[in-house]
């Protein structure tokens, strides 16, 4: 891992510690939930988080453009965005933060080349703090930090991570494919990746539409623990697609 990147990655990190906190300072209260054109929930939460992000980035890493999802949402996709960019996820799992049920994360990734070399993805109600750059995946909670790993599949078999809205669906799919699934766990939001990358879970297949500031942040995560996201054909799930949309894909932990 280069010096450069060891040196944003902290800086990452404490952009989503920023966030984080304002995220929860609105958390703690009485707030509003609005609709945007898509009729996807957005709070003063999601709008705040991003515009410090938006901040930490212009001053850290100004030359890199950046793709966030509530200036997309009020302005439109880029028509380019180049080999390099941020994409920025400030407040993902509104449902669950409306829902109030603490699995929401704050998301920032690097992409270079259509791969996504650094992430970082911030729990903010766990306050649990996941940060993949190179070969290194730590996760950080309480003051203390750790080094994850992905895991090799149990003889037993795999445990899925699920959503609560998606878990049947995606359980019939991913057995279709020939996966044997031995138990689940629910995790909202880019939080399966995670759970992937500390070795607690094995699978999580999106059979449902995600756009790529969904999913960045999580999947730079995993890489870097040992697992990998891949489309359905095998080949790895890519960034700076037109559009932005990711196709289905099914992340595992770590390979025999």
């Amino acid at each position: 891992m280069s010096t450069d990147l060891i040196t944003l990655r902290e800086k990452l990190i404490a952009a989503a510690y920023e966030a984080g906190a304002a995220i929860m300072a609105v958390y703690a209260g009485d707030f509003a939930t609005d609709r945007k054109a898509d009729k996807s929930p957005v709070t003063a939460a999601d709008v705040a988080a991003e515009k410090l992000i938006l901040a930490a980035l212009a001053d850290c890493a100004p030359a890199i453009p950046v793709v966030a999802e509530e200036q997309a949402a009020a302005e439109g996709l880029p028509q380019q965005v180049g080999r390099r960019f941020f994409l920025v996820d400030p407040l993902d799992g509104t449902k669950e933060f409306i829902a109030r049920n603490g699995e929401f994360t704050v998301n920032i990734a690097l992409i270079e080349d259509g791969k996504p070399v650094l992430g970082v993805v911030y729990v903010p109600a766990l306050d649990e703090m996941y940060a993949g750059c190179g070969n290194a995946a730590t996760r950080r909670c309480g003051g203390n930090e750790s080094v994850i790993a992905a895991r090799s599949l149990p003889a037993a078999g795999a445990i899925m991570a699920i959503s609560r809205s998606h878990a049947a669906r995606e359980l019939v799919k991913v057995e279709e494919l020939g996966e044997h699934v031995a138990g689940t766990i629910v995790a909202g939001s880019s939080l399966k990746f995670c759970r992937i990358a500390e070795g607690l879970a094995d699978l999580y297949p999106r059979f449902g539409p995600t756009m790529e500031w969904d999913t960045a942040a999580g999947h730079a995560v995993l890489l870097a623990a040992g697992g990998s996201v891949a489309n359905l054909d095998g080949s790895p799930l890519a960034y700076g697609k037109p559009g932005l949309r990711n196709p289905h894909f099914i992340a595992r932990g770590r390979r025999p």
